[in-house]
């Protein structure tokens, strides 16, 4: 069986044959450290199954040095090759703005990080999105409902190339909860998620989102909304919530902690992954392990994990 069979097996609790994991490394960390990472491969061709060839690296768009403009006018910048960008410029000013604000004319299929919620941010800038949200006024509406109908027809436009499974992200919490609280995003973003995963759904495909930040109180909206696997972070979010909301009722493919990664031992690290199976697993499914590494991590604490996966991702009881 091949991993997305697995991983479709573990969101849908239909007895995966072992828990689902996946390793991914930025590509900062290969520009930094290329050598001892392809080193590091050889041992762990399981992990890091993708390994770029010397001065071949994969870049995406958002992870180049400098700066660039987006088609919705957002102007995004970026101190480190390899690091994702943010967003510096901000476009739509004012109420006026937001009303005579168009809609993209590009209809690539690209579906990227932030496609909702942050997407307002970016477009806003923070402290002027938090006001509309706590104002809610008719121009919130508009912004949201121009948003939500471009990435429709990009969703469209990207269904005919897409696997079996469609990924989206969107990062709706904070460290200690959502900006904008639960029954606002409820009312203005859940409908919003709520056509995306349907449409994705109605063309016969699974649908996966990520959300970083603490997001466990919503973590049941996503899920009815039409989510079949959630990827939430465990510090964020503590894996108490996450016991007590998720298991047996919400498939998650939990983000081990990276706050942890470059700061603790071996020991603890094997110890964290331990915990979180322990805690998490069950026979029929429901949980998969994600780990995103980069260049501050020290080699023998990604090898420490490299192990625990290896020993965990067998699990039973």
């Amino acid at each position: 069986m091949n991993k997305t069979d697995n991983l479709i097996k573990a969101m849908t609790y239909n007895y995966p044959e072992e828990i689902p994991f996946q390793v991914s490394l930025l590509p900062a960390a290969w520009i930094r450290r290329g050598a001892e990472l392809r080193r590091l491969a050889k041992d762990y061709p399981d992990m890091i199954e993708s390994v770029p060839e010397e001065g071949h690296i994969p870049v995406p768009d958002t992870y180049h040095y400098g700066s660039f403009t987006d088609e919705w006018g957002c102007v995004w910048s970026n101190l480190e090759e390899g690091m994702e960008s943010i967003v510096t410029g901000h476009p739509v000013k004012t109420s006026h703005d937001i009303r005579t604000l168009k809609i993209p004319e590009n209809r690539d299929g690209r579906l990227p990080h932030g496609l909702m919620y942050l997407r307002l941010l970016d477009l806003r800038g923070f402290e002027e999105a938090m006001i509309d949200f706590a104002e809610e006024s008719e121009e919130l509406q508009i912004l949201i409902d121009k948003v939500l109908t471009y990435n429709l027809i990009q969703l469209d436009a990207a269904l005919p190339s897409l696997g079996q499974i469609v990924y989206l992200g969107d990062d709706l919490g904070m460290q200690h909860g959502l900006a904008i609280g639960a029954a606002k995003w409820r009312k203005y973003l859940k409908p919003c998620f709520e056509q995306l995963f349907r449409k994705a759904r109605a063309s016969g495909r699974y649908v996966y989102m990520h959300s970083d930040g603490c997001i466990h109180e919503i973590m049941p909206d996503l899920y009815e909304a039409g989510a079949h696997m959630i990827n939430p972070q465990f510090s964020a979010n503590g894996l108490d919530n996450l016991v007590r909301v998720c298991k047996g009722k919400i498939p998650i493919d939990l983000d081990l902690d990276r706050q942890l990664f470059p700061f603790a031992t071996p020991s603890q690290l094997k110890s964290h992954v331990a915990e979180c199976v322990e805690s998490l697993y069950l026979p029929e499914g429901g949980l998969s392990l994600r780990v995103e590494l980069n260049y501050e991590v020290p080699l023998e604490n990604m090898a420490a994990i490299f192990d625990a996966l290896r020993q965990y991702r067998h699990y039973s009881r």
